[in-house]
């Protein structure tokens, strides 16, 4: 089997955020170049006081994450992923890539797309191919893109899983991070009466869009670009978040503003390691824990008010 290997250059002073980032994308481990503090960190894991050169002249200044794609899995999904994730945190990159920097976008994303069932109703489906659905289920066109989120990662897939849980006719939804728009279309067509999606990147917004009309939803659908609720107005039934622990622990203090009586704050994009970190932020401003999933090292996480909650949560 022969991988498909991403290398992401960042500043070294940020590798930790990225690498946190560059986590998410793969199961399996990252390996990470550092050497801003190589004479101190040799010598505690070496023993030994003599440093090469060769190790001496790297730059200090730059660290590199390697990515290791499997076969079975996309490399072009992983690098809009990490560009998605990373401009996001405001973070500077360089992205390189073996193997496949010489195939065709439209092209390479089929091979690895088929039909997938994501929850008891939901199931993608890339526009290229044909699915007769069973009885009760909702087919979810969604073709990969230069925006994350075609229902693949465990992130997505999770909240998904939850949309279909907590959403009903009555719903107005607000996606924040919305990538592909895929949160916000599936909860249009699990019967959502409207949703808005919003996205720091320009490119997701107009992918989002686009995904909304291929499904037929665009009319009840309204994406804004803007760094999370920055250009959103009005109360929501469900907000859903699909972001990084740290963006969605900065996010909690603007919940009360946004959320309806009783409504749901679904978030996900949370390394299983950070899941505390972010349920302390939550429960900190009065949110209590309805609903858990987890996934391939991911959590993803339904809260209501403590006052909105059912007696049998308290």
């Amino acid at each position: 089997m022969q991988y498909s290997e991403v290398r992401v250059k960042i500043p070294a002073k940020r590798v930790e955020t990225a690498s946190a980032i560059a986590n998410m994308v793969v199961p399996y481990g990252i390996y990470i170049e550092d050497y801003s503090d190589i004479e101190q960190q040799v010598p505690q894991i070496a023993h030994v006081d003599l440093i090469e050169q060769e190790l001496l002249d790297r730059d200090r200044e730059t660290a590199v994450i390697h990515v290791y794609i499997s076969p079975q899995e996309s490399p072009l999904e992983a690098i809009s992923f990490l560009e998605e994730r990373l401009n996001k945190e405001q973070i500077p990159y360089e992205i390189e890539t073996d193997k496949i920097e010489e195939e065709d976008w439209a092209t390479a994303w089929k091979k690895y797309y088929n039909p997938t069932k994501v929850s008891d109703r939901l199931v993608v489906c890339p526009s290229w191919e044909e699915y007769t659905p069973e009885q009760e289920e909702v087919v979810l066109l969604m073709d990969p893109g230069m925006a994350f989120g075609t229902g693949t990662h465990d992130t997505t897939r999770l909240c998904m899983q939850l949309l279909e849980q907590y959403v009903d006719k009555d719903t107005n939804l607000l996606d924040i991070g919305t990538g592909s728009g895929i949160l916000a279309v599936a909860a249009l067509l699990l019967g959502a009466k409207s949703a808005v999606g919003c996205d720091i990147d320009q490119v997701a917004v107009k992918v989002a869009e686009e995904n909304a009309r291929l499904n037929q939803v665009e009319e009840r659908a309204t994406f804004h670009c803007g760094d999370l609720t920055q250009k959103v107005t009005g109360k929501f039934h469900v907000i859903s978040a699909n972001i990084v622990a740290d963006v969605i622990i900065r996010l909690v203090p603007q919940l009360d503003g946004l959320l309806e009586k009783g409504g749901t704050f679904i978030a996900s994009g949370i390394i299983d390691t950070r899941e505390m970190d972010v349920i302390d932020a939550l429960a900190g401003a009065g949110y209590i824990l309805d609903e858990r999933r987890q996934s391939g090292g991911w959590v993803a996480l339904a809260v209501k008010r403590i006052a909105d909650a059912p007696q049998d949560l308290l």
